[in-house]
């Protein structure tokens, strides 16, 4: 038997993915901030796939670092998380059951905060306030 933290295929986190990138490409202030990065598209849903079927099933099929990748990438602010989940929230809402998409929400929440953390501890001088807009 398989662990998972939730019941979900990997064809459904596929399905999700593909969504949300077809929803971020659309949105007015997620969409530039990824056409900066993403040349590859397909390249970048299969990555990110893998991320999440290793968050959510346990596969180990993902070697990135999305923490260094987020801080790195000069144009990723705190406050876009808020954009990114809300979108993420959306797309999960749209094409799962009401469970599995709550339990994937909390999830990807979760992941969410640490690495909006991670962003405003990137852009925030030693001994300044943090700014988390």
């Amino acid at each position: 038997m398989t662990l998972a933290r939730f019941p979900i295929t990997p064809d459904q986190i596929d399905e999700v993915v593909a969504g949300f990138y077809m929803a971020v490409r659309k949105h007015p202030k997620l969409g530039p901030v990824f056409a900066a990065h993403v040349t590859d598209w397909p390249a970048h849903e299969a990555k990110i796939a893998r991320f999440w079927r290793n968050a959510i099933l346990f596969e180990r099929g993902y070697d990135g670092n999305p923490m260094a990748v987020h801080r790195a990438a000069g144009n990723v602010r705190p406050g876009m998380f808020d954009d990114w989940l809300a979108l993420f929230d959306t797309v999960l809402d749209q094409r799962l059951p009401p469970e599995t998409a709550a339990q994937w929400s909390a999830l990807a929440h979760r992941i969410g905060r640490g690495l909006r953390m991670g962003v405003v501890e990137g852009l925030t001088p030693q001994g300044a306030v943090p700014k988390l807009t």
